[in-house]
């Protein structure tokens, strides 16, 4: 497991978490948070109750369609001022605030506007694939995981292009936009936090 890293000026108080589906973004979030002290918020998962609460299906085409229509209606860091503001209200508790996962590259702007730091967590594509499959029940996604490897690769490859709208998602923007770049190749969780502190110099 190898990490490449530009040199990290900005302040830890606020990271980003960015990267492809399955190379394990959570998990950097658990691990600054039961390791460092961090909370750990999941954007993602404020979509999922929006959806829940309009009764919607929590599918990704629709968790992309939420966050744009909010990202068109209050600005393209939403997602990330959102989260923000959950940890304002708790913040003396803890060391800083860990966000996942941006998907657009105001959102990595607003991080790095907040004086942050981003970080692109990133794994083989079957081993991602893989990943989510083992874990469709436990994280309790069915109808937003569980498909073909050809139907994951096809839906990533959308999410990473520029649609010409900038309040969807752009994945390539977002990576090139970020500060550290951990791979999450294998299952040794020890190894991988031990990347994730390298890369952000918290070892």
């Amino acid at each position: 497991m190898t990490t490449s890293s530009k040199q990290l000026t900005n302040k830890l108080w606020v990271i980003g978490l960015a990267g492809t589906n399955g190379s394990g973004k959570d998990t950097v979030g658990k691990i600054l948070a039961e390791n460092h002290n961090y909370l750990f918020i999941s954007v993602t998962e404020i979509l999922r109750n929006e959806a829940r609460k309009r009764g919607l299906p929590v599918e990704r085409e629709v968790l992309r369609n939420i966050s744009a229509e909010w990202r068109r209606e209050l600005g393209l860091g939403v997602l990330v001022d959102a989260a923000v503001a959950q940890y304002e209200t708790v913040r003396d508790r803890y060391s800083g605030v860990v966000i996942a996962s941006i998907r657009n590259p105001g959102e990595a702007n607003r991080i790095h506007e907040l004086g942050g730091t981003m970080v692109w967590v990133d794994a083989a594509p079957r081993v991602r694939y893989d990943r989510v499959q083992a874990n469709v029940e436990s994280r309790g996604q069915r109808a937003e995981d569980q498909k073909t490897f050809e139907e994951f690769l096809t839906e990533e490859a959308v999410e990473m292009q520029f649609t010409g709208d900038t309040a969807t998602l752009n994945m390539k923007a977002v990576k090139d936009r970020c500060d550290a770049f951990p791979r999450n190749d294998t299952s040794d969780l020890k190894l991988f936090r031990q990347d994730i502190e390298l890369a952000l110099g918290i070892a």
